[in-house]
C-alpha cells in the first residue's frame, strides 16, 4: 500500500469513530443542525490536511474536538452582521414560542446557550464529549481544580436558570 492509501484508511477510521460525537457536540455548541454539519465537515477537512501532525491515535478525540471548537470560533470572525434599520425591526411576542422551544430539550439547550462561555465549554466537553476533568483541563489549558469549579458553577447556574424558568411558567399558568 502507498502512503495516500494508508492516510485514507487512517482518516476513515477516525471519521467513522468520532463523527457522531463531533456532530452532537457541535449541535450543543451552536444550536443549529445545519451549522453543526458544516462545522463537522470543516473539522474533517482540516483534520485531513493535518493528519500527519497527529502522532498519537489516543489523542485523536481531543485533537478533533479542539479543531471543531476553533472552527466554531472562526464562524464569528468571518460573519459580518447585517445592518438593520431600527424602524424595520419586528419585535416578536415572547409568549408564542416555537414548538421546539416548548420541549424540555429546547429549554435546556437555551439555558446552556445562555451560560457564559467560561462555564458552557467545560460543561459541554464533559456532558456531550464525555471528557474527564483532567482531559478538559488539558484541552482548555487550565488547572483541574479550575475545571471542577467551573463545572460546579455551570451546573448551579443552569439549575438556577431552569428553576427560574419553571417558576415563571407556573406564574403564567396561575394567571391564565
Amino acid at each position: 500500500m502507498n502512503s495516500i492509501t494508508d492516510k485514507k484508511l487512517r482518516f476513515d477510521a477516525l471519521a467513522g469513530q468520532y463523527a457522531t460525537d463531533l456532530f452532537r457536540y457541535a449541535v450543543w455548541m451552536c444550536g443549529d443542525q445545519t451549522l453543526a454539519k458544516d462545522l463537522v465537515q470543516e473539522t474533517f477537512l482540516r483534520a485531513w490536511r493535518a493528519l500527519d501532525s497527529l502522532k498519537d491515535e489516543k489523542a485523536a478525540k481531543g485533537w478533533l474536538f479542539t479543531i471543531i471548537r476553533r472552527e466554531y470560533a472562526r464562524t464569528f470572525e468571518r460573519k459580518v452582521p447585517p445592518l438593520v434599520d431600527v424602524d424595520d425591526v419586528v419585535v416578536t411576542d415572547e409568549t408564542n414560542m416555537e414548538p421546539e422551544m416548548n420541549s424540555e430539550i429546547g429549554i435546556l439547550r437555551e439555558a446552556v446557550g445562555k451560560l457564559p462561555k467560561k462555564y458552557r465549554e467545560p460543561l459541554l466537553l464533559q456532558v456531550v464529549g464525555g471528557y474527564s476533568c483532567k482531559e478538559i483541563a488539558e484541552q482548555l489549558g487550565v488547572s483541574r481544580s479550575a475545571v471542577m469549579t467551573q463545572l460546579f458553577r455551570a451546573r448551579e447556574k443552569l439549575k438556577d436558570a431552569l428553576v427560574d424558568d419553571v417558576v415563571r411558567d407556573d406564574n403564567v399558568h396561575e394567571l391564565s
